[in-house]
């Protein structure tokens, strides 16, 4: 059975993509699933529309990225927390911790996007990627502070 898949589906294809499947697969999980279309004549130029839009809107989007990053160039953050003798946070600093600093600047990121590995859990300077696009990452320095006591 030939199919056209709608959405990327693991170890079968990717999104357009013209694939034949068993007909048991087809019929009774791509199809039911909204996974994948038909391979008729219609659905064909349908599809080749979709592609154009998909990548008309990849453009786009990769466009606005790459603006969002011009503006990103020089930002860095300074984020104070309380810390023990050895400079060992009391808690981290995560990437919602981040995104939210980021907020109060002006920029609406999603905390996912932020690629911290690990949150930070000692105190000095650090380069945090930031994934604006699949093809468009920029880096930001964060600066993490001994939060100073205040004495009673």
């Amino acid at each position: 059975m030939e199919v056209i898949l709608k959405e990327d589906v693991a170890k079968l294809g990717a999104r357009g993509e013209v694939v034949n499947v068993a007909e048991g697969y087809g019929r009774n999980y791509l199809l039911p699933k909204k996974l994948a279309v038909e391979a008729t004549s219609a659905n064909k130029a349908v599809i080749e529309q979709m592609k154009a839009a998909a990548v008309r809107k990849l453009a786009k989007e990769k466009c606005d990225a790459e603006l969002l990053a011009k503006q990103f160039e020089g930002v860095s953050l300074h984020v104070s927390r309380k810390a023990g003798e050895n400079d060992a946070l009391f808690g981290s600093v995560t990437s919602a911790d981040i995104a939210h600093e980021l907020e109060g600047r002006g920029f609406n990121i999603d905390r996912r996007k932020i690629e911290l590995e690990q949150p930070i859990k000692s105190l000095g300077e650090f380069n945090v990627p930031i994934k604006l696009h699949k093809e468009v990452t920029v880096q930001i320095k964060v600066t993490v502070t001994k939060q100073e006591e205040a004495t009673a």
